[in-house]
């Protein structure tokens, strides 16, 4: 039981002072007199001292197995190396307790935060790094840049032709080193391959790293984009031995060439099959990059570079074949589109698959969702399409979006006030390790759509305090067709608890931003982190 709280049950719901739990479900709330009569002789009790409790969070789109695994790679995001200077000295330094000819590999940079805004490139690897084969990947995940080493065992030379989907980086007839979109794959596939035990461990910490969040639920985006099918065996396994510590809703990725539908179909795998630790979600197919680098399909040409509009994975023929099938095999669909080109490809696509079954109520999404216009939004609200932002993008990149985009366009990223009104019911979320799943820059960013550098992303499109929360809890919860379940603190649902040093309805946004910490989590009626102490 939890008592002498701020317990927030969820939008539009009173706060009360009292929460009791029974087994792994919700039994009551209310006043803390009239919940003290349930307390039994084996019954815990926590006092929350004032604090602040709402239903566990779900960040509705990251890469869990990703997130685990890049815990070992060099970190290459800003707080960490703010500069390009400081990124080489963090490699050399890995590389120093790495044996010669053994890959350094990095994540997280994003060159738009460094003060000449360049990236860096194969010939400073090389200088820096002559033994080893090095990749260094921007925060987006959708651009990597390599050193000569590692483009030569991939095969990769300055006549190497660019595969579909993916550009080679070229300048006088010499490679830069910068790999975007697939063409990434062709360095990611000489890589080492983690064993199933390092895909175990990748889960679990990756899991207890959220926990520490107060994230209880999740959204894997791309499952099977690292090993294949093995990542489904770690899971179940993870799940057998008691070492997944949140709940996945797993997207499976469908690509041509790389996709894992067709052997997860055979074995029964298809949207809804599982438990409320596991469960099989949609499949995901990309359809464009990033904006940030600059290869989000756009409609009109990228700010300085009239030739370029991003890239555009799949034609409409092939994407609509693929989204066809998937949906005739009975999977929710929930593919990768950013950029205003990409997202009107996939509306139609998904048009096509609600005339061709109306009565099929499965909530199809857009991942990320960036650019849109009113038009879109009404298409998207008819056909019951789901927008899935993550508004952790406009805190780290909203001024990346204002350089590429301009401010016409840029300042309009990820508008989930409008989305919100219109009752499209937007989730959020970090697409760790993209972002931190830390939630609190997400928050912040919906209270006040501010940048790092505090520049206000039309703030029109601001959420009320309760409106956010919705967002990261019971939107995130529709989102994967669970909201009888989770996503709400209420009697029969699912004890699934985050409880907050701060008042996430009233602190002002900076506190939250700065000053705030998850005291507690309780996931299936047990606590998985404690800062209270509380004990296990």
């Amino acid at each position: 039981m939890l008592r002498r709280g701020k317990i927030w049950p969820g939008f539009g719901a009173p706060v009360v002072e009292s929460l009791a739990i029974s087994g792994n479900r919700v039994l009551a709330l209310g006043d803390d007199d009239h919940i003290a009569a349930l307390i039994g002789p084996q019954t815990k009790v926590v006092d929350l001292g004032g604090r602040f409790a709402c239903a566990g969070l779900n960040d509705a789109h990251l890469h869990l197995v990703s997130t685990g695994l890049l815990r070992g790679q060099v970190d290459a995001t800003v707080e960490a190396a703010p500069t390009r200077d400081a990124l080489i000295r963090a490699l050399r330094t890995r590389a120093e307790q790495t044996p010669r000819g053994e890959w350094v590999r990095a994540r997280g940079f994003d060159q738009t935060r460094y003060p000449d805004g360049l990236m860096p490139t194969a010939d400073e690897l090389d200088a820096a790094l002559p033994d080893h084969p090095v990749s260094v990947t921007r925060a987006c995940g959708h651009v990597t840049v390599a050193n000569s080493a590692a483009l030569k065992l991939a095969g990769i030379g300055p006549d190497t032709p660019d595969p579909d989907g993916g550009v080679i980086g070229r300048e006088g007839g010499r490679l830069t080193g910068m790999l975007a979109e697939n063409a990434q794959n062709l360095v990611y596939d000489v890589q080492p391959t983690p064993s199933l035990d390092e895909l175990i461990d990748a889960i679990e910490a990756g899991g207890q790293h959220l926990a520490q969040f107060g994230i209880t639920s999740c959204m894997d985006a791309a499952t099977g984009q690292i090993d294949g099918m093995a990542e489904i065996r770690a899971y179940h396994l993870a799940l057998r031995d008691g070492r997944l510590p949140v709940r996945v809703w797993a997207t499976l990725l469908g690509d041509p060439g790389s996709s894992i539908v067709e052997p997860c179909h055979e074995a029964g795998l298809v949207t809804g099959v599982g438990n409320d630790m596991f469960r099989i979600g949609g499949v995901k197919i990309f359809t464009d990059g990033s904006a940030g680098g600059r290869t989000a399909w756009m409609k009109q040409p990228y700010a300085g570079q009239p030739g370029n509009t991003g890239v555009q994975m799949l034609s409409d023929e092939r994407l609509f074949e693929l989204v066809d099938r998937y949906a005739g095999m009975g999977y929710t669909m929930v593919c990768h589109g950013i950029g205003d080109a990409a997202i009107d490809q996939l509306v139609r696509a998904y048009e096509r698959v609600r005339a061709a079954n109306p009565g099929d109520t499965r909530r199809h999404r857009i991942e990320h969702c960036g650019y849109v216009d009113d038009s879109v939004n009404q298409r998207m609200l008819k056909a019951g399409i789901l927008p899935a932002p993550q508004q952790a993008f406009i805190h780290d990149f909203g001024d990346a979006y204002i350089a590429v985009l301009g401010e016409a366009r840029g300042l309009r990223s990820y508008p989930i006030g409008t989305w919100d009104r219109l009752g499209m019911k937007p989730s959020t979320g970090s697409d760790s390790p993209v972002c931190s799943p830390n939630p609190f820059p997400d928050l912040h960013a919906m209270l006040t759509r501010q940048t790092h550098k505090g520049t206000v992303m039309d703030a029109s499109e601001i959420l009320s305090p309760e409106a956010a929360l919705r967002a990261y809890t019971e939107h995130g919860a529709y989102s994967q067709g669970a909201e009888h379940i989770k996503g709400r603190l209420e009697p029969g649902m699912l004890a699934d608890v985050a409880v907050f040093s701060n008042d996430l309805l009233t602190a002002d946004p900076s506190v939250i931003l700065h000053d705030t910490r998850c005291e507690m989590t309780v996931l299936d009626g047990r606590i998985v982190h404690d800062r209270i102490g509380a004990g296990a």
